[in-house]
């Protein structure tokens, strides 16, 4: 088992910081930090206010609509790479892609948390309910679940190799939630706005509004800081799952020599 579990030599490597030349661990941290405030400023200050948006409380919270947007983003790709990382796995079975899976569906379900709690603050001044049972509130909840499911099924499965077979599997299954979740307001008629590329739900949409190019390059600058967030955040993550593992070793190799 401790053998079996042991690092390679190149995930030992993957572990250390660059101890010559630059450390991308310190890098993507100030970038990041420094990215995320300037989009605070921009979503909360520079921004304009929707304009057919009347109410006080309805332009108050519409500005949460860059962090929502952008943390559905962030949800969307970190769900789509531990897709991708996973059949990377099963076809390769290196122990790194399943690492890389465990970090981003973690990540990426901090991020889709999000997203509900804050849909649902914005929903209150909007559709004056915390919570309705619309067809894209439905597949997010349901989207949620199935990534609770992906950490309950790792933790239920005691084998590392097993293990990671069957979160990868699962991985590839989960992420169809994905493009259906994103085309949920494009195919049904919901009350969920559609801001970029509208669909069927354009009437019956509430709490939709146009994109002028100050609110649309809020937007992207965003999307683009959270993306760079992620990107950090995998980094870390990644870092502090191989010297977990490593640690655990240790620990099997000891009780292995006591026994």
């Amino acid at each position: 088992m401790a053998t079996k579990a042991a690092l390679s030599q190149q995930e030992q490597q993957e572990i250390d910081v660059t101890r010559a030349g630059f450390n991308w661990g310190l890098g993507l941290t100030i970038a990041s930090g420094l990215l995320m405030l300037a989009a605070l400023y921009m979503a909360l200050v520079w921004a304009p206010d929707a304009a057919n948006l009347q109410a006080p409380a309805e332009r108050y919270a519409q500005r949460i609509f860059y962090f929502h947007v952008s943390s559905a983003w962030l949800g969307f790709l970190a769900f789509i790479v531990a897709a991708m990382v996973s059949l990377l796995y099963l076809i390769t079975r290196r122990e790194k892609w399943d690492v890389w899976s465990l970090a981003s569906v973690e990540i990426g379900l901090a991020f889709f948390t999000m997203v509900i709690i804050s849909g649902s603050i914005w929903a209150k001044p909007t559709w004056n309910v915390w919570w309705t049972w619309d067809p894209r509130l439905t597949i997010s909840t349901i989207c949620w679940l199935l990534y609770i499911g992906y950490l309950m099924l790792r933790g239920a499965v005691d084998n590392p190799e097993k293990q990671a077979r069957f979160a990868a599997v699962y991985a590839l299954i989960a992420a169809i939630s994905v493009p259906i979740n994103w085309m949920a307001i494009r195919w049904w008629r919901t009350i969920h706005p559609a801001v970029i590329a509208p669909g069927n739900n354009a009437e019956e949409a509430m709490g939709g509004f146009g994109l002028s190019a100050n609110i649309e390059t809020a937007l992207y600058f965003c999307l683009f800081a959270f993306t760079v967030f992620y990107i950090m955040l995998m980094y870390h993550r990644i870092k502090l799952e191989y010297l977990r593992r490593q640690v655990e070793t240790l620990k099997q190799q000891i009780i292995y020599r006591q026994s």
